[in-house]
C-alpha cells in the first residue's frame, strides 16, 4: 500500500497525517501510528483503496449523518436527496417540522426517501452560553484549591466536602470571593490502593466517597454513644497525622472512612430519609445500578474489568445481572454512598451561595477516565480500546504526556446523540455554579497514542466540535452553570475564537502570556473572556517558580531535553522579564529581590491580574500561604509524590483551615496578597 493511499484513508476518518509542534515545525505522522489508530476506529487499513471505496459507498447510502446538531434559532442542516421528506420527533413526544423554531434539547430527526427510512439524534443547542444571572457582566475573583490538600482539625486527614463548604463560606463572607474552584471529585477505586490523581478517575459520572465528612451523614446522629466512640477511634490517628506536613495517605483515610460508612449504612433511616433515598434511586435509575455493580465486582476481581472473567466484561451480560443480585448488599451500599455524596455536594454549593457567592463552587472535569474502570465498562461501546489520550511534547513537558485514558469514539458517540458525554457533564454540573473543562481542546481533537508507544508517536483525531461543544453548552444551560475551558498548550487559534463566540471562558496563565517578541504581555492586552491565574496545578507555586526549583526537580527526574544550565538560565530570564514588567507598571519596587521576597512578588502578580480585563481571576490558595511544593509534576507517576502534598506555609509547616480562618498573622498575610485583586476589581479595571 502506498503512503498516499494510507494518508487519504486516515484523513477521510478524521485522523491527521501531519501536525504543527510547539516550536511551529510541521511533523509528519508515522505509518505505523496511522494503521494502529485506524484499526482502533474499526477501519481495516490493509487495503486502503478498498477501504475508501467501502467508506464512500456507506456514505452514499446514508440519508442522515450519525447525529445532527443545530443551534437554537437555526434550521438543522441536513442536505437530503430529491424526493426525501423529514420530520422531528421532539423530546417531549410531540412532532414538528425541521426549522428554526425547534426548542433546545435532544430530539430525533427522521428521513425517508424511496422506501428507505433512517433516523438520527438531533441536538438543538444554545447559540451562546450566557453568564449566570447573579454574576451578569461583572468581573469577579475566587480561590482555586486542591480540595484533598486543605484539611481542618475535624476532617480525617484529608480535605472533605465540609471543608469545601467552610472555605467557600469564609472566602465569600470575609473576603468577597465570588467562587471557589477545586480539583475533580470524580469517583476512585472502591478499594485500596487508590489512584492519587484526581484526573485519572474510574468514573466521571459519579463522585468519590473519600470526600465525605462522616459526621455530616444524618445517620451518624442516630448512633448510640458506644457506636460513635468506635467511629471516632477510627478518626483520631488520621486527625493527628493531618496536623503534620507528611504526605497525604489516601489509603489509610479510605480504609477508616469505609469502615465508618459501612456502619452508618446499617443504621435504620427515618421515613423522610428513606423517601429521599428512594427518590434519588429512581432519578438515577439503571446507570447507578451499573456503576454500583462495577464497584462490587471490582472488590472481588480488581479495578480493571479487562482482567475479569469473560462473562463479566459486558455490562449487559446476563451473568453480570446474576452476580449483582448475589452481591446486592454491596451494590446497594455503593448506591447509598453516591446518595450521601449528592447530599454533601449540594450542601457545599448551598453554603457558598448562602454566603453571597454569585457563582459558588466551580468543579473541575477531567479529560477522561481510567482504562478498565467503571465508565470504561459502562460505556465500552463508545470508548476506544488499544489507544490512550495524551499530549504531544511542549515547552514544559518536552517528552509529551500519556494520560492513560481511552478516548471517545467520534462516530459511535455521535450515533448515541452524545448521551454518555452529556450524562457525565450533567453529574459534574448538578451541584455547581460552574465547571472547568480540563483540556477543552479535546472537544475538537485529541492526541491518540497507540498502546505501548511513546507519547511523541501519537496523532490528532478530530471530533465533530459542533456536537461536543453543543452538548457542553446544552448541559450547562440546563444546569445554570458557567463554563471555563482549559485551553492551554498546542491549540489551533480558531478553537479559542469558536469557544469565545459560544460563551465558554478560556484560561489565561500569567507565565504563558507573552507578546510577539516573547516579552510579558501588558495587562490591557489580555483577553476578557477568560479566567486569569498566575499558574495551574501542573506548574510550580510562585515561591518555587521564582527560585527555579522546578528546573532542578525536572533535571533530577530526567524530564529535560536540554542541558540543565540552559533550562535554568531560561527560567531565570522569565522571572527577570516579569520583574521588569511589574516594576514598569508600578506594581513592584525596583529594589525588591524576587527570590528573597516571594510574598511581595505574589501580591504584585495578583495586582497585575487585577489590571487585566479578565472576567474571572483565580488565586491559588497555595500562593497565598507561601506553599513551595508542586502538587503534580507532569511526565511522572511514582517518581514524584503527585497529588499527595498537603497545604503548607513558606516554612513548610502545615496550614489547617482553622488556622487560616483564625490566625491573625496568617489571615493578614492572605489579605495582603488579596488586597490588590479586590481593590483592582472594585475599581472595575
Amino acid at each position: 500500500m502506498s503512503d498516499a493511499d494510507l494518508a487519504r484513508l486516515a484523513e477521510e476518518h478524521g485522523v491527521a497525517t501531519t501536525y504543527e509542534d510547539w516550536r511551529g515545525r510541521r511533523v509528519r505522522v508515522g505509518a505505523d501510528t496511522l494503521r494502529h489508530v485506524l484499526a482502533a476506529l474499526g477501519v481495516d487499513a490493509s487495503d486502503p483503496r478498498a477501504s475508501l471505496e467501502a467508506h464512500w459507498a456507506d456514505q452514499a447510502r446514508r440519508l442522515l449523518p450519525p447525529a445532527v446538531v443545530a443551534r437554537a434559532g437555526r434550521s438543522p442542516r441536513t442536505p437530503l436527496p430529491d424526493g426525501a421528506r423529514s420530520w422531528v420527533e421532539l423530546a417531549d413526544g410531540g412532532w414538528a417540522r425541521p426549522g428554526p423554531d425547534l426548542p433546545t434539547g435532544v430530539h430525533s430527526l427522521h428521513a425517508e426517501c424511496h422506501g428507505v427510512a433512517q433516523s438520527a439524534p438531533l441536538l438543538v443547542v444554545p447559540e451562546r452560553l450566557e453568564p449566570p444571572r447573579a454574576l451578569g457582566d461583572r468581573r469577579a475573583w475566587g480561590l482555586t484549591a486542591q480540595l484533598y490538600s486543605i484539611r481542618s482539625r475535624a476532617s480525617w486527614g484529608l480535605g472533605d466536602l465540609r471543608d469545601l463548604a467552610e472555605l467557600a463560606d469564609w472566602s465569600a463572607r470575609d473576603l468577597g470571593a465570588a467562587f471557589t474552584a477545586v480539583n475533580p471529585v470524580h469517583a476512585a477505586e472502591p478499594e485500596i490502593p487508590l489512584e492519587p490523581s484526581p484526573y485519572l478517575p474510574v468514573s466521571r459520572r459519579y463522585a468519590n466517597p473519600l470526600y465525605l465528612r462522616v459526621e455530616d451523614v444524618p445517620e451518624y446522629a442516630r448512633l448510640d454513644p458506644t457506636q460513635r466512640e468506635a467511629v471516632q477511634r477510627l478518626a483520631r490517628p488520621l486527625r493527628e497525622r493531618g496536623r503534620t506536613a507528611d504526605l497525604l495517605d489516601r489509603d489509610s483515610v479510605w480504609g477508616a472512612k469505609r469502615a465508618a460508612l459501612e456502619a452508618l449504612y446499617q443504621v435504620p433511616r427515618s421515613p423522610a430519609r428513606e423517601a429521599a433515598f428512594q427518590a434519588y434511586l429512581e432519578r438515577e435509575g439503571a446507570p447507578l445500578v451499573e456503576y454500583a455493580t462495577w464497584c462490587a465486582l471490582a472488590e472481588e476481581h480488581g479495578p480493571d474489568y479487562r482482567s475479569w472473567p469473560p462473562e463479566l466484561r459486558d455490562v449487559s451480560a446476563q451473568e453480570v445481572g446474576a452476580r449483582a443480585l448475589r452481591r446486592w448488599p454491596e451494590v446497594d451500599f455503593h448506591r447509598w454512598l453516591q446518595w450521601v455524596l449528592d447530599d454533601q455536594l449540594a450542601a457545599a454549593q448551598a453554603s457558598a451561595r448562602a454566603a453571597g457567592m454569585p457563582i459558588g463552587i466551580v468543579h473541575d472535569m477531567a479529560v477522561g477516565v481510567r482504562t478498565g474502570g467503571a465508565d470504561a465498562w459502562m460505556y465500552r461501546g463508545t470508548l476506544v480500546e488499544g489507544v490512550s489520550v495524551g499530549a504531544p511534547p511542549d515547552a514544559f513537558n518536552q517528552q509529551g504526556q500519556d494520560w492513560s485514558q481511552p478516548p471517545w469514539h467520534p462516530v459511535r458517540l455521535a450515533e448515541e446523540g452524545y448521551a454518555p458525554f452529556r450524562q457525565t457533564l450533567r453529574q459534574t454540573m448538578r451541584h455547581a455554579g460552574g465547571v472547568r473543562a480540563d483540556h477543552v481542546a479535546g472537544l475538537f481533537r485529541l492526541w491518540w497514542i497507540p498502546e505501548g508507544a511513546d507519547p511523541s508517536e501519537g496523532v490528532y483525531v478530530r471530533y465533530d466540535h459542533e456536537g461536543m461543544v453543543g452538548s457542553l453548552l446544552l448541559t450547562a444551560q440546563e444546569s445554570g452553570a458557567l463554563v471555563v475551558g482549559e485551553d492551554l498548550g498546542t491549540i489551533e487559534p480558531w478553537v479559542r475564537d469558536h469557544l469565545a463566540e459560544r460563551g465558554v471562558l478560556g484560561t489565561s496563565v500569567l507565565w504563558f502570556e507573552r507578546d510577539e517578541d516573547g516579552a510579558p504581555k501588558r495587562p490591557e492586552d489580555w483577553r476578557r473572556a477568560c479566567m486569569a491565574t498566575v499558574a495551574t496545578h501542573d506548574l510550580p507555586p510562585v515561591a518555587s517558580f521564582l527560585t527555579a526549583e522546578h528546573v532542578e526537580l525536572r533535571d533530577r527526574l530526567g524530564l529535560l531535553d536540554r542541558p540543565v544550565a540552559e533550562e535554568r538560565a531560561d527560567a531565570e530570564a522569565q522571572v527577570e522579564a516579569w520583574r521588569r514588567r511589574l516594576v514598569e507598571l508600578g506594581l513592584l519596587d525596583e529594589g525588591v529581590d524576587p527570590v528573597s521576597s516571594p510574598s511581595t512578588v505574589v501580591a504584585a502578580l495578583h495586582a497585575y491580574l487585577a489590571r487585566t480585563p479578565a472576567q474571572l481571576v483565580g488565586l491559588a490558595l497555595t500562593d497565598l500561604v507561601g506553599d513551595r511544593r508542586m502538587q503534580n509534576q507532569p511526565g511522572t507517576s511514582t517518581e514524584y509524590p503527585n497529588w499527595r502534598m498537603p497545604l503548607t506555609s513558606a516554612e513548610g509547616e502545615p496550614v489547617l483551615l482553622d488556622e487560616l480562618f483564625a490566625d491573625p498573622h496568617l489571615s493578614a498575610a492572605v489579605r495582603r496578597a488579596l488586597q490588590p485583586v479586590t481593590a483592582g476589581l472594585c475599581r472595575g479595571r
